[in-house]
């Protein structure tokens, strides 16, 4: 049986290697399971402590995807099988993956991420703790949370903090994609490479002469790829985030967030991608409204570890709360995408619920990610 993460390393110049860590999980389009991440943690460690390995890059098997998101329909199961109840499958996914992405973050050597295809969810998250993250002409990203009763986690706290005015949240309330030309302006992605060159990134990364300076090999993997990203340029798509920013950034405008929902949904802008966002919101958890609006009010001034611990404490509630047990069941067991939500509107839901969403549940215990930073 073949594993559920590949690792193999490349010889590279100066007596180093190049560490490759590949999702091997075609079917689910490499979504990210407890299993990959407990064999992703050890191995980066041991490349982190490895003077040989000058640089990691992160893969995902197949054509279609880097990677989908999380392994939600286990977490489903979990959640089905003691509701109400905090479940230590659920806590220990999240808290282990948490952790994962922010070895990624913190990572002391180059770290590429080859963001071919789908990127959604948990596949964002290991996307933005690299040093080196790659778009192609078929990448396709989103936080698409809205649609499953969960928020945008994995980090989103703060990254969507980080994007022009009105832009993270409006992305974060709709789910709406974007593709590698959005990538690159709201700084997800630092490199438009062509897919069919991914073979020219993994040689030219071996033709380095690497050194020992962390700072001065991040130059030499940076100066690679913006040469192989200018073979590039003709190929990139139109962007759809860029020329709505000022739209956005207006109707996102204001202290209530329900006032704001509403803005959205009556915006009478007929232009495609723009219709499709206000579906995703009609039709998404009024909770994960409030969640939204909440994280990145609460996220502004935390730090990356604090993100992730905030994220900790919301992702745990939300399994407990039940709208991401729905949102799973109409989405992906069920299929009949006719979610049973909480609450019937944004304006439906009570101050004390949203409260309580921001509530850790270790009540006399320490948080899981106490450690972290």
């Amino acid at each position: 049986m073949n594993s559920v993460v590949l690792f193999e390393t490349l010889p590279g110049q100066n007596g180093k290697s190049i560490g490759v860590a590949t999702l091997n999980s075609e079917k689910s389009l490499n979504a990210l399971s407890l299993a990959m991440i407990q064999l992703l943690m050890p191995q980066l460690q041991q490349w982190a402590d490895d003077d040989s390995i000058a640089c990691v890059v992160l893969q995902g098997a197949g054509d279609k995807a880097f990677c989908a998101g999380g392994d939600i329909v286990a977490m489903y199961h979990a959640m089905q099988a003691s509701p109400g109840v905090l479940v230590d499958e659920i806590a220990d996914f999240f808290s282990q993956e948490y952790r994962l992405d922010y070895a990624l973050h913190t990572f002391p050597k180059p770290l590429v991420v080859w963001g071919h295809g789908i990127v959604m969810g948990g596949g964002m998250g290991l996307m933005n703790g690299a040093s080196h993250r790659i778009v192609t002409e078929r990448s396709l990203l989103a936080m698409p949370e809205v649609t499953i009763g969960l928020y945008p986690d994995v980090g989103a706290t703060h990254f969507l903090n980080q994007m022009p005015a009105g832009c993270g949240l409006f992305l974060g309330l709709t789910g709406a994609h974007m593709n590698a030309t959005d990538a690159l302006y709201l700084n997800l992605a630092d490199h438009f490479i062509a897919s069919e060159h991914y073979p020219q990134v993994l040689t030219q990364l071996q033709s380095i002469k690497w050194g020992d300076t962390a700072a001065l090999n991040q130059q030499k993997v940076t100066d690679v790829l913006s040469q192989l990203a200018k073979a590039a340029a003709a190929l990139r798509p139109a962007g759809q985030v860029e020329k709505h920013q000022l739209h956005l950034q207006k109707l996102t405008q204001g202290n209530d967030i329900a006032a704001i929902v509403a803005a959205i949904l009556a915006d009478n802008n007929d232009d495609k991608w723009l219709t499709r966002a206000r579906q995703n919101l009609a039709a998404g958890c009024p909770m994960t409204a409030h969640l939204v609006w909440n994280q990145l009010q609460h996220g502004v001034d935390l730090s990356l570890a604090d993100c992730f611990r905030l994220e900790l404490t919301l992702s745990v509630r939300c399994a407990l709360q039940g709208d991401f047990a729905e949102g799973i069941r109409a989405l992906l067991i069920d299929k009949d995408k006719q979610p049973k939500w909480r609450h019937a509107s944004v304006a439906d839901v009570p101050a004390e619920a949203v409260d309580e969403m921001f509530t850790a549940p270790w009540q006399g215990h320490p948080h899981p990610l106490a450690d972290l930073g």
